[in-house]
């Protein structure tokens, strides 16, 4: 009996069996890159995200350490959106439009 629930997780002759990693679609924006402050879950501490890229996962990955590199702080990269720490929209803002980007800035 095949059930389509079931699945082989782990084998003696190889170990832990992953499945592959299926890439997240995510919808197409309006070619507007946004840099936001936010601050509400942080516990006061502010981060800027930038959304509305139209880049593939390894990209974004690579954008966002060149940006970290550039501002001199952490972050992360979470869902397609980049996150900085601090409040740093003006300078995040002239690098994304150093490659190219039109930029807007969101939110208060």
């Amino acid at each position: 009996m095949a059930d389509n629930n079931s699945r082989l997780v782990y084998s003696t002759e190889y170990g832990r069996i992953d499945e592959p990693k299926q890439e997240v679609q995510r919808p197409k924006g309006d070619g507007i890159v946004r840099l936001q402050r936010q601050t509400s879950g942080r516990k006061g501490k502010g981060v800027c995200l930038i959304t509305g890229l139209e880049m593939n996962d390894a990209e974004i990955e690579k954008l966002a350490a060149e940006l970290k590199k550039k501002c001199g702080c952490g972050g992360s990269v979470k869902e397609g959106v980049i996150e900085i720490q601090g409040d740093k929209r003006d300078l995040l803002k002239t690098l994304l439009e150093a490659k190219g980007l039109k930029v807007k800035l969101a939110g208060g």
